[in-house]
């Protein structure tokens, strides 16, 4: 079994054991009883997040229209949930329409090692864009995606297609479970420092060991990640 730091608040994570792909197995607890309350609890959360957030959703839409006009404010792309099943992944609008066409071109500037595209300075990110990953406001469309129940509130972030594709047999464990808004990934400081392989083991850590109260400790710490502003 793999060894990780328990305290989510620290960046160095041990993944000396993950390194190990034959020998990283992780057991999936088959939990109904949370697995019901985390749905309900996924399901009160986002229709009230919805109702009470529409009037800024819009205003946001706008502002996004008009930096890029004639483009979507809502950005739709395919992401793989749990299992491996595919699902329309909603975010705001936070690069240039033809992002994903510019991106192959990117690649050899990729500062992540491992299937996840990071750039620091990704030219094809637009002014309301950099605002709005920065307080992490191009995100709250998937709201609706918790809804739908494609993902929930707290569960490892949802790949791209092409990311799965390139993933061993120790990575693709991160699909057992429903993918989620948050994460323990989403919570550490600098996160966009981590390695893919650190990313990965906090992934790991957390389907090992979730339950109700991890998920509030998540969420918890997610609001304080948040007004820090520390996405990017």
């Amino acid at each position: 079994m793999k060894t990780v730091n328990d305290n989510p608040k620290v960046t160095t994570v041990d993944i000396e054991t993950l390194q190990n792909e034959n020998s990283t197995k992780i057991h999936v607890a088959n939990k109904p009883l949370y697995g019901f309350f985390k749905r309900v609890f996924d399901i009160v959360c986002s229709l009230l997040g919805l109702i009470i957030l529409f009037v800024p959703l819009a205003i946001i839409a706008i502002v996004i229209w008009i930096d890029s006009p004639g483009a979507s404010p809502i950005y739709r792309q395919d992401r793989v949930g749990k299992n491996g099943k595919t699902f329309k992944f909603y975010k705001f609008r936070s690069m240039v329409p033809n992002a994903d066409k510019m991106l192959e071109s990117l690649l050899s500037q990729n500062e992540m090692k491992g299937p996840a595209f990071k750039m620091k300075h990704d030219p094809r990110i637009t002014r309301v864009g950099r605002f709005i990953r920065r307080t992490s406001i191009d995100e709250l469309p998937q709201l609706w995606n918790v809804l739908k129940g494609d993902m929930s509130l707290v569960g490892p972030r949802p790949p791209l297609p092409r990311e799965v594709a390139m993933y061993t047999e120790q990575q693709y464990q991160r699909l057992s479970v429903v993918p989620g808004l948050t994460c323990y990934w989403q919570i550490q400081p600098k996160r966009n420092t981590l390695s893919f392989d650190e990313w990965i083991s906090l992934d790991l850590k957390y389907i090992s060991e979730r339950n109700f109260w991890v998920d509030l400790k998540i969420l918890f710490k997610t609001i304080g990640a948040v007004l820090g502003l520390e996405g990017e």
